[in-house]
């Protein structure tokens, strides 16, 4: 019970019964002391009030002669008509008193009420205290006026305050009340909304844990979806969403690479066992075997430059060399190599672009990849007897490089993520999946663009879009170019250009 009760009140709720519900108490506490205090006052002043304009016939006796001051009171007291609500005492001049309205001879009872009058310069003093009996009372003394009679005696009232502290007794408990319903109310309405907090954010940490120990499908239900932790549910679930999906491309590129690697190493081994067993008896298949180990070298050797590029990629390294080149140069060193490959699927190759373009400021050799990237691929979706189409134009200030293919296309749902690294719409032809998010990224180091269009079963077209360049663009001397990471040569243009 104890550890439940302690599980209950930690963590949210433990801050907010401590930070919240200690100040609800508090100001609960203080009003509480603050209306005691009124109503205490207030009850004393009504009565003090209400026995003051009782007794405000007596101040006449201010005007009788000393001679007839006993007589005067004797008969004041007889008609006094709130015998019943309040005592009148009636005191001589000499401090005795000469009678009283309930008609007892109250002996020498404390009166300090008397004293004090005497001593005030306002004749008049209030006193609250219990009686010898121990009856709770209000008495006040006022010293009558002297006119130059001789007659200098007081008025003296007492009422019971049993009545009046049992109504403030009464109305103190009533407020005592009302003020613990307050905090309960508080309390419970509270527990109630951090509870409704509480929860999703305790479902929320352990999907959360979940998901640490990869399980991505977990997802969380929210009855209201109109706040914030409705807002924060539906970030985790797309969180988990996209974090699945991101699984299933990891596991898919870890598939895919394996197999990249496999089969040239299959075929190198392979090769190179015939090889060796051929030496000295076959000198032609030693030869195409050679052939074979080399083509599938440089095949390795470039699928391990695409993950080195994605990784300086990722790091925020990936070199650019710029310079003012001529775009068209690198665009037909990368199709010369796709010439044989192309006719070795029987398909057509046009290349189509003007003979003297404009050039551009970039990196020869990284354009040049990104153009390897994107034809082969061209080829490798496209069947036999199709055809690639490598068109170069110039608009608006622009070189617009477009690549073709009549190839299996894209679907729709895919164009938007094609860029994006580790993914592969189609998972029957090889590749890594991250050589199109390295080109992108490579043209964007460029300040320039690049568009996918494509059509399931019609064909695929890459543009790529490279800004000409100016001829202040050109560096003073291009030999003195450096290998720059993109955020460094950012900051270094921006110290030229100031």
């Amino acid at each position: 019970m104890l550890s439940h009760l302690k599980w209950k009140i930690k963590g949210v709720t433990k801050r907010w019964l401590v930070n919240v519900m200690s100040v609800v108490v508090a100001v609960v506490i203080v009003v509480e002391v603050i209306l005691g205090i009124f109503v205490q006052t207030f009850y004393n002043d009504t009565a003090r009030s209400r026995a003051n304009e009782l007794c405000q016939g007596f101040s006449l006796l201010a005007t009788v002669s000393a001679a007839d001051f006993p007589a005067k009171a004797h008969q004041y007291i007889e008609n006094f008509e709130h015998k019943d609500k309040i005592e009148v005492q009636i005191i001589d001049s000499n401090g005795k008193i000469l009678i009283t309205s309930n008609g007892f001879d109250p002996g020498k009872p404390k009166m300090p009420d008397y004293e004090n009058a005497i001593a005030s310069e306002g004749a008049t003093a209030l006193w609250v205290g219990t009686t010898e009996q121990g009856e709770s009372v209000m008495a006040q003394t006022t010293i009558l006026g002297d006119y130059g009679d001789g007659s200098n005696g007081a008025i003296r009232w007492l009422i019971s305050l049993d009545t009046v502290e049992e109504h403030i007794i009464w109305i103190i408990a009533l407020c005592v009340v009302i003020g613990i319903g307050i905090i309960l109310l508080t309390a419970m309405t509270g527990l109630y909304f951090i509870k409704s907090i509480v929860r999703p954010v305790r479902e929320v940490s352990n999907v959360a844990r979940k998901m640490a120990m990869g399980d991505f499908k977990s997802r969380l239900e929210v009855e209201k979806k109109d706040d914030e932790i409705g807002e924060l549910c539906d970030a985790i679930n797309y969180m988990a969403s996209e974090l699945g999906q991101a699984e299933n491309v990891k596991n898919s590129f870890i598939s895919s690479v394996s197999h990249e690697l496999r089969t040239p190493l299959t075929a190198i081994r392979g090769w190179g066992e015939t090889a060796k067993m051929s030496l000295g008896y076959d000198d032609e298949l030693v030869s195409k075997g050679i052939d074979v180990i080399l083509s599938e070298a440089d095949r390795l050797s470039g699928l391990v430059e695409d993950l080195l590029d994605f990784s300086r990629m990722q790091s925020g390294r990936l070199s650019i060399k710029m310079r003012l080149m001529n775009v068209v140069t690198s665009l037909r060193e990368a199709a010369d190599m796709y010439e044989e490959v192309a006719k070795q699927h029987n398909i057509k190759m046009d290349f189509i672009c003007p003979v003297a373009p404009n050039d551009v400021m970039g990196d020869p050799a990284r354009l040049k990849q990104v153009f390897i990237n994107v034809i082969d691929n061209a080829i490798k979706y496209s069947n036999d007897g199709g055809s690639v189409l490598i068109d170069c134009h110039e608009e608006e200030h622009c070189i617009h490089i477009c690549i073709s293919d009549t190839g299996v296309g894209i679907p729709e749902q895919d164009i938007d993520r094609v860029k994006e690294k580790f993914f592969k719409s189609n998972t029957t032809v090889r590749g890594s999946g991250i050589g199109l998010a390295v080109a992108d990224e490579i043209i964007k180091q460029h300040n320039g663009l690049l568009f996918v269009e494509s059509k399931e079963g019609v064909g695929t077209t890459v543009t790529v879009v490279l800004p000409i360049a100016e001829p202040a663009d050109a560096p003073e001397n291009e030999a003195a170019a450096v290998d720059f990471p993109p955020e460094i040569a950012d900051e270094k243009s921006k110290t030229d250009e100031s």
